[in-house]
């Protein structure tokens, strides 16, 4: 019997494959090797979003170098001022850099918003339709205020599970004190309002079975990494 698997389960394979590979390798190998292939296995998940969108047509391929631009253009100004996110500077094993930020950052950040808006939207679209169903009402209105609002909630808590994970695997170092500022969520949230903000109004499709799928890999891998390491 011939066995047809979607490219959401290719995808979401090829995900755990190399997850558990890096997890393994970092907890019990040659940590520097597996530390260096983050930013290849980045580029793989965001390669595996772009395979698994449905028709990502301009307005994805908008949001998606909006994502990747603002991400670095923000990120650079936080090395460089301290204005935004707190005073941090980023290590040499994420890849090349320009203006010492890592390009492989934007790429980051894309997956981050794209991930955590596709998931909230999944969660919360079912439920306000039924819920618009009954009392009327701006539905457009509350599904857009709860998919920004709860989305970036789910992004900071993202960046608060990864934090620790990625200052003792060199990804970039905390400053003065060495302590994570709270300043950081809070412009992590600002940042993430606006990005999903785009998400939301840019009409492209946001079923997407992968991005969910992804985003519980992160925060499982990055939550082994918190507790073991």
């Amino acid at each position: 019997m011939k066995n047809n698997f979607s490219k959401y389960q290719v995808a979401t394979a090829i995900a755990i494959l190399f997850h558990a590979i890096g997890l393994i390798g970092i907890l019990f190998f040659d940590r520097s090797f597996f530390i260096q292939s983050t930013a290849m296995n980045l580029l793989l998940m965001f390669g595996l979003l772009i395979y698994t969108q449905d028709s990502p047509r301009y307005h994805f391929w908008l949001f998606m170098v909006l994502c990747i631009v603002v991400g670095i253009g923000i990120e650079i100004i936080g090395t460089q001022t301290g204005y935004l996110f707190g005073d941090y500077r980023y290590g040499t094993v994420l890849g090349p850099s320009v203006a010492a930020v890592p390009l492989i950052i934007g790429v980051n950040w894309f997956i981050i918003i794209y991930c955590s808006g596709i998931s909230i939207h999944t969660i919360l679209s079912g439920m306000i339709d039924r819920l618009q169903a009954h009392s009327g009402g701006p539905k457009q209105l509350l599904k857009t205020i709860s998919i920004v609002i709860d989305g970036a909630t789910l992004a900071v808590f993202f960046d608060w599970l990864m934090e620790p994970v990625a200052v003792k695997l060199g990804y970039w170092t905390w400053l003065a004190n060495g302590e994570i500022p709270f300043y950081n969520y809070v412009c992590w949230f600002v940042v993430s309002v606006l990005l999903l903000l785009l998400f939301q109004k840019l009409p492209f499709p946001k079923k997407n079975k992968f991005a969910v799928h992804l985003f519980l890999i992160q925060i499982m891998f990055f939550l082994i990494l918190r507790t073991l390491l």
